[in-house]
């Protein structure tokens, strides 16, 4: 076990926070760093960092903790009537029609019920960095089970599918109107669409380290790349999609791909989920408490085809609420592939941001119990 020093502020009561943040960055041996931030019903209560060249304004790939910002963008318009969850897709988009897709709602494609969650042959890197080129590249797909019978996660494609019902109908696309209406009048330090000024910020996501048995053994027993699982992951593509080049790809971070291209920190991930709820910097909430009770409803749970016994949805964002035994049911949020967190507990006021810099082995994250735990009991004991 390393030594990392570890920098930022706590409020008072949130000290067993920074003691348990600590130790975790030691276990990870902190040169690649890492980031917490969390707020209690809009207030700022912790605000952490450690690693090498890493300071609570550094910035990484969030992956599809950017799904996060890109729900908030869709229920903001569904609030505001822009967007009818029930209307189908192809009303205002007609290719998306084509292979009987004709009847998937909007509603679908947020709970992952839609069936499209890829292409035969895959996707290229250079296409997976442009929602418009995977939207029209899913157009035209057949989906791989019937709509609304299952439910499975499309890593890498889903908000291409909402990105281009938000251009079709409002003419702007998702990324426009998140700069617009969210990021910049709350301040938050998460992009979708980077700009080239801020690029000195960002330090790029590391591969996870592991002995080469360890290597052999991991990837003997990962399904095909044709299977569900691997057209969800964008395994299908010539070459395998490869995960850490793609957020550290200038043009995945320039486009801000709506389903995993977000660059931002623990402070815009936390703010993020408390600008929603509660408001932040003097703004009022975000959404409207009928809004959140919708978005924040159990809409897809048990078996998910491509993760497996890791799914679990409401609408657009995860169900916190079953990730985390001690959250309310309604906590929603998401996370992404390198170990970011970020969600909301609208019942105990808890707003929650995490990133770290390097892919944890095996993509598992243990840490991600023992720091919400700790928020959880500094605010609420």
């Amino acid at each position: 076990m390393g030594r990392t020093d570890v920098h930022g502020t706590v409020a008072d009561g949130f000290e067993q926070v920074r003691e348990e943040f600590a130790v975790v960055v030691a276990e990870q041996d902190g040169q690649a760093g890492a980031q917490l931030t969390a707020y209690v019903h809009g207030r700022r209560v912790v605000d952490l960092w450690a690693g090498d060249e890493v300071s609570g304004d550094t910035l990484t790939g969030v992956y599809s903790s950017t799904k996060g910002a890109a729900t908030l963008v869709t229920a903001l318009l569904v609030q505001e009537g822009d967007l009818d969850l029930e209307e189908p897709v192809a009303r205002c988009w007609p290719e998306f029609a084509a292979a009987g897709k004709d009847a998937v709602t909007l509603r679908d494609v947020l709970s992952h019920r839609s069936g499209v969650i890829g292409v035969d042959g895959g996707l290229a890197a250079a296409e997976l960095a442009d929602d418009r080129v995977i939207a029209r590249r899913l157009a035209g797909q057949r989906p791989y089970w019937r709509p609304g019978s299952a439910y499975g996660y499309g890593g890498f494609v889903s908000f291409a599918l909402v990105n281009e019902v938000i251009r079709r109908v409002t003419g702007r696309s998702l990324q426009q109107v998140y700069d617009e209406r969210i990021r910049t009048p709350y301040g938050l330090d998460l992009y979708l669409g980077l700009p080239e000024a801020e690029e000195q910020r960002f330090r790029p996501i590391q591969w996870w380290t592991a002995t080469p048995e360890q290597e052999a053994a991991f990837w003997a027993n990962v399904p095909g790349p044709h299977s569900i699982l691997g057209v969800g992951y964008g395994l299908n593509s010539t070459p395998p999609l490869d995960q850490v080049a793609f957020v550290n790809t200038r043009a995945v971070r320039a486009n801000g791909q709506a389903s995993a291209g977000g660059v931002g920190s623990a402070r815009g991930l936390a703010g993020l989920y408390a600008a929603a709820v509660w408001g932040i910097n003097g703004q009022p909430p975000l959404l409207k408490p009928d809004t959140v009770a919708e978005f924040t409803q159990l809409h897809s749970v048990g078996g998910d085809l491509v993760r497996g016994d890791q799914g679990n949805y409401a609408l657009g964002f995860q169900a916190k609420g079953l990730r985390y035994a001690f959250l309310s049911a309604n906590a929603f949020g998401h996370d992404g592939s390198a170990g970011s967190e970020a969600f909301a507990d609208p019942r105990s006021g808890i707003a929650f941001g995490y990133t770290r810099r390097r892919f944890g082995f095996g993509w598992s994250y243990p840490e991600h119990d023992r720091l919400t735990a700790a928020v959880h009991r500094a605010a609420t004991c």
